[in-house]
């Protein structure tokens, strides 16, 4: 689930551009003073852990802006076998039929292929999100980003969240994977999209069939390039 902290950025980042005409009167060192309150006011006095998880998909296509603010953070990107998202996206949309959806502009009709090439574009909801890991798995602060695989957590959790507390570099926690809560219903109605968001209370795999045409599912077979340690020129942890 995406928290607003990453649109807020974005969205005073591109006001403070040139496209302001009194943009001449900001300078980098405001931008940055700015940009760090949003943090800081949004977390504020009710948050008062030392470490903050903040979820966004874009985060990956801002690994400088947050090197520059908060040296040394880490980004822990979640991935999965890229037909098996588009699957579970076609799920959602066929499973709520009579609710056209904001991930399509609530746009009704289409077919399997228009929606699998919406999400998959540059701009998709799975296209941008996947492009952005690649930059920054390939780029110059690829050492502060770990890759954590869907089908590793869900046959390991335990192991996983370990891993995960080591390249944060703080305790070890054990969390109760048998009985995990979240509620986003809310988000999710209003996206045109029940079930976005639901999650099964206990964390285990799950076998299914497609329901992909196999044209499809080959499509974006090969496209998890981080299961290739010819491809990790950084050596990017990856669990």
């Amino acid at each position: 689930m995406s928290g607003p902290v990453a649109g807020l950025i974005k969205g005073l980042l591109e006001g403070m551009s040139a496209s302001n005409e009194y943009s001449v009167f900001i300078t980098n060192t405001q931008r940055e003073r700015v940009l760090r309150g949003v943090f800081e006011q949004f977390y504020g006095d009710e948050y008062s852990a030392e470490v903050i998880f903040d979820t966004n998909r874009s985060w990956c296509a801002h690994m400088s802006l947050l090197q520059t603010m908060y040296p040394g953070c880490k980004v822990i990107a979640c991935v999965r076998d890229v037909p098996w998202i588009v699957d579970s996206i076609e799920r959602l949309v066929r499973r709520n039929t009579l609710s056209p959806s904001s991930i399509f502009n609530y746009q009704s009709g289409g077919t399997v292929y228009s929606r699998s090439d919406g999400v998959a574009n540059a701009t998709g909801m799975l296209g941008f999100p996947y492009n952005a890991l690649k930059d920054a798995f390939y780029g110059e602060y690829a050492k502060h980003l770990m890759l954590v695989q869907y089908e590793s957590l869900v046959s390991n959790p335990q192991g996983v969240l370990e891993a995960i507390y080591e390249f944060i570099g703080e305790p070890k926690f054990v969390h109760d994977i048998e009985h995990v809560e979240f509620d986003a219903d809310e988000f999710d109605l209003k996206a045109g999209t029940p079930g976005l968001h639901a999650i099964r209370p206990i964390v285990a795999a799950e076998v299914r069939q497609t329901v992909l045409p196999p044209d499809v599912f080959r499509r974006f077979e090969k496209d998890a390039f981080w299961r290739n340690p010819d491809l990790n020129p950084h050596c990017v942890q990856i669990v």
